[in-house]
């Protein structure tokens, strides 16, 4: 087995009606920008408990986060964020909207230009703290530290990751969940099954604990992502699959072990248009370094 260090500061809230306890993790006094995506939220319910949830805190929001989230999007937030001198980011969606309020967070102190810490591996000194509120499991980015932002104008698309860009708390609610269109359920339980792959179908190190939580995570997918699907309102069933995707990358099973994300970073470059120049850290055979839409 590897040397490893492993440290997840973020604190899960998992279950039926967690959104209303956030409260007792916000400060009264805060000044909370709330992100979020397309508009789901305004239709299934979870927008109205969210700002229940926040009641007697300021709160400014931005919407429209895209999937693949855009730097020139984020960086309207940004401006948002220190006109209105915010103290937490709250990300209420899927992946795409919790890498870019990560990304957010990070620019907001951020004293250069913002695209160096994707492009150039700025170092992130400080950022404004955030929390998610996950609707969309998948990528783990509620309990992780990467982020992954494309730029239309370069045609690039790369991660970055800090410690400061793991959210300070997350609300994992199965029923929040309940709406997706099977298509983005199956996308998840994809994506979850090939983070794992990607931890796990390496090299053998002599980690028999880490390769039996890995295949723990496949063998719950095969056996929960097909029922799932089938009945959509099933709780017990949703909320092994949600528990599966933020297991599968919230660092775990990765520690000690050899991991190959070059797949991933293929991936990245077949999402965002024209191939782009690759990337990153060299420690990406060994680190995850984003989240893969």
């Amino acid at each position: 087995m590897l040397n490893f260090t492993y440290q997840n500061p973020t604190k899960i809230l998992f279950g039926k009606g967690q959104i209303a306890n956030i409260g007792a993790e916000i400060p009264v006094g805060a000044r909370v920008l709330l992100t979020y995506g397309g508009g789901s939220i305004h239709r299934n319910g979870v927008y109205e408990q969210t700002r229940q949830a926040l009641a007697g805190r300021t709160v400014v929001e931005f919407g429209g986060i895209e999937p693949n989230p855009e730097y020139a999007t984020l960086m309207r937030a940004v401006e948002l964020g220190r006109a209105e001198k915010v103290d937490l980011l709250l990300a209420v969606g899927g992946g795409s909207v919790a890498d870019g309020t990560k990304f957010i967070g990070a620019a907001i102190p951020f004293a250069g230009e913002p695209w160096d810490i994707v492009d150039q591996h700025a170092p992130v000194s400080a950022a404004v703290p955030l929390a998610v509120i996950q609707t969309l499991p998948a990528t783990g980015s509620e309990s992780n530290s990467f982020a992954v932002i494309s730029r239309a104008g370069t045609g690039q698309k790369l991660a970055f990751s800090s410690p400061f860009g793991y959210p300070r708390f997350a609300v994992l609610d199965p029923e929040t969940t309940f709406s997706l269109p099977p298509r983005q359920v199956a996308n998840g339980i994809v994506d979850a099954f090939v983070h794992t792959l990607e931890q796990y179908l390496t090299y053998p190190v002599n980690a028999p604990l880490q390769d039996r939580f890995a295949e723990s995570i496949l063998q719950t997918l095969i056996e929960v992502g097909p029922r799932t699907l089938a009945a959509p309102t099933g709780y017990d069933l949703r909320a092994a699959f949600v528990w599966c995707a933020t297991m599968a990358l919230n660092g775990l099973i990765g520690v000690g072990v050899l991991q190959d994300w070059a797949t991933h970073l293929i991936g990245h470059e077949l999402t965002d248009g024209p191939l782009a120049r690759i990337e990153a850290p060299d420690r990406l055979s060994h680190e995850h370094m984003g989240n893969h839409r």
